[in-house]
């Protein structure tokens, strides 16, 4: 099937780039591109092209600029996923679009390789998304929406208060869960359809059920990726933690999953995970055609960016500083400060454990060498040799040794 892709942008040359930059796709039949040079002339082009699968946006563009773009786009009954293109100077206008919810963002000077990867990514999501849909339209029709976000708890409690205000969209504090599968294009490919549905039926099954047993809120599921929400809608005085002891069991059951279905000579991937706190804007977005409980913001976005640099340290949990100084008695062990895709400034991130595992002689000698990192490089790196050289299969202290023989040092890390 080939995806239709609408490029809405005025410079003069994007055009030519985009097809030579993806002309081996376009010759493949796979990506069909189709052009606009402003919001106007891009709504005319979605008349013509009813079928556009994803927008690639500018903001600063004449007639119609891209904010104006992205709220008509929003009222249709077909929303169109959007990635927006803007300057690193236009961080602004950029964080409003993905509270308006645009899909992902890049900066200029594209990076066509980064565009490449982030095109695939949502593409994916969004067939994905539309089997999903197809699916479950049938049943979503027959069962009151409440059930597919919270709790049974919560669900009654909400339907039998009777008003709807604590749905309504509006700022507050949450905590954001964001999972995702390793390899799970690979195994859309490989898999017989009937084994891939049971398998993400036990999947999405499984974990939701745990995190309504922490009563937490599923707010998004597309595809293999679950985001889950925390202080919302009603208050959690112990939002924080809850996300991380949440985190956790979801971890455990995911890998307890993964080796059932190993055993039946299934690759399932593991579960990556990000947490994060912070504000976001919270509520209803579906206004009065289908309830759609959901959180759009920076917080949401840096949780699914800490979801994705798990691949880079061969963790499985990556938490922010705001989530492990969130209250309660968090154990783990520093990641480093994390420069994440799309920011300036650095993230304290961490890896939580149990507590067997934190009290453990192994733990002790990694935070010692992680404090080296920060005062004496020169030390850190024979302890940190010394700890793989004991825990061959730690792939955070092999992550921070290779690190060092490549001549890093400190504990600022740029993911991309």
């Amino acid at each position: 099937m080939t995806a239709t892709i609408l490029v809405v942008d005025d410079e003069p040359d994007i055009e030519v780039l985009v097809l030579q930059r993806f002309r081996k796709q376009i010759r493949e039949e796979s990506i069909n591109f189709v052009f606009a040079r402003d919001g106007l002339e891009a709504l005319h082009s979605i008349e013509q092209h009813p079928h556009v699968d994803l927008v690639i946006m500018d903001i600063n563009m004449p007639r119609m600029d891209g904010l104006s773009l992205l709220a008509r786009l929003q009222e249709r009954e077909d929303k169109k996923s959007v990635i927006i293109v803007s300057a690193y100077s236009d961080m602004s206008n950029i964080r409003t679009a993905m509270n308006r919810g645009a899909f992902d963002f890049l900066t200029k000077p594209i990076d066509f390789a980064d565009l490449e990867a982030t095109i695939r990514k949502t593409l994916d999501h969004i067939e994905v998304l539309r089997e999903a849909r197809q699916r479950q339209a049938e049943a979503e029709r027959a069962h009151a929406s409440l059930s597919r976000y919270f709790s049974p708890e919560l669900a009654k409690r909400l339907a039998a208060a009777g008003d709807d205000d604590d749905m309504q969209v509006r700022w507050r504090d949450i905590a954001v869960i964001f999972t995702d599968i390793t390899g799970f294009t690979s195994l859309v490919e490989t898999v017989a359809p009937e084994v891939l549905a049971e398998l993400l039926n036990e999947y999405v099954g499984g974990l939701t059920d745990v995190v309504f047993a922490h009563d937490g809120t599923v707010a998004k599921v597309i595809g293999d990726a679950i985001q889950v929400l925390f202080n919302a809608p009603g208050d959690q005085a112990d939002y924080a933690m809850r996300a991380v002891v949440c985190a956790q069991e979801l971890d455990k059951w995911a890998e307890g999953f993964r080796m059932r279905w190993k055993r039946k000579g299934v690759d399932f991937g593991a579960t990556r995970i990000g947490v994060h706190a912070g504000p976001a804007l919270v509520g209803n977005f579906g206004g009065d055609r289908f309830f759609d409980f959901t959180a759009y913001g920076d917080t949401v976005n840096t949780a699914a960016r800490l979801e994705a640099a798990n691949k880079t340290f061969g963790t499985r949990i990556c938490v922010s500083d705001a989530v492990a100084s969130g209250g309660g008695d968090f154990v783990g062990r520093p990641v480093g400060d994390l420069v994440l895709r799309g920011r300036s400034e650095p993230l304290r991130a961490h890896e939580p454990l149990s507590g067997a595992v934190f009290n453990t002689p192994a733990t002790a000698q990694y935070v010692e060498a992680f404090s080296k990192l920060k005062t004496h490089c020169a030390s850190a790196m024979p302890a940190f040799a010394a700890l793989v050289g004991v825990h061959a299969d730690d792939p955070l202290a092999s992550y921070h040794l290779r690190r060092l023989l490549n001549g890093a040092n400190g504990i600022r890390i740029e993911v991309r």
